[in-house]
């Protein structure tokens, strides 16, 4: 019976899994799913290739590829590198399995299509990771004293605001009537501490 793992189609598209779940893992840690995922398919796609002659020149290819991938991500129109990136990859991975005459193992085709889904899905996710990272915050922390808010509940030493469109803890000196103008004299954690406006 053929292990199916010593197919070069196989270990290719165990390999391109496995290398697209262990960038995924670096852009989304802590579940440890996508880090089992990607050692795994690794894992799988290395005894497949272990038996493989393998052309040192095309995973150099592969390897460089990422330049180019890692420049058009910080640079959003310039294509010029995305296809230099793809085509590393399309060619790098067709090449990089030997059959016995010396030619490649991987099926064009199937490399094409496994090439363009994989970028396309690194270019999506990581294009979303940047400009998370980018993105200044919603709500700065720093400039909620002296915005004006009104009071949830009655307040004196425990109650809520609504202040800068989010609801917050509060808590006042003197007693404060829900549905009063209020004032934010300073935040401790998430509780701020809050005054009446006088109309």
């Amino acid at each position: 019976m053929i292990n199916p793992l010593m197919d070069p189609n196989v270990a290719y598209v165990l390999l391109v899994i496995g290398l697209v779940l262990g960038v995924l893992a670096l852009f989304a840690p802590g579940t440890g799913l996508l880090e089992i995922g990607a050692l795994f398919a690794l894992v799988l796609a290395g005894v497949g290739a272990f038996n493989m002659e393998i052309n040192l020149w095309a995973v150099v290819v592969l390897i460089l590829g990422v330049i180019p991938f890692v420049i058009a991500l910080r640079k959003w129109r310039n294509w010029l590198f995305l296809g230099l990136a793809i085509l590393a990859l399309i060619i790098g991975s067709v090449f990089m399995f030997r059959n016995e005459s010396g030619g490649p193992a991987v099926n064009i085709g199937l490399d094409i299509f496994v090439s363009l889904g994989s970028t396309a899905v690194l270019w999506v996710i990581g294009r979303k990771s940047l400009e998370a990272i980018a993105r200044r915050p919603d709500i700065d922390l720093s400039r909620l004293p002296g915005m004006i808010g009104e009071a949830s509940t009655n307040i004196h030493r425990e109650g809520s605001v609504y202040v800068n469109g989010e609801e917050w803890s509060a808590w006042s000196n003197a007693p404060i009537v829900a549905g009063t103008r209020v004032r934010v004299i300073q935040r401790q954690g998430l509780t701020l501490e809050v005054e009446p406006v006088e109309e």
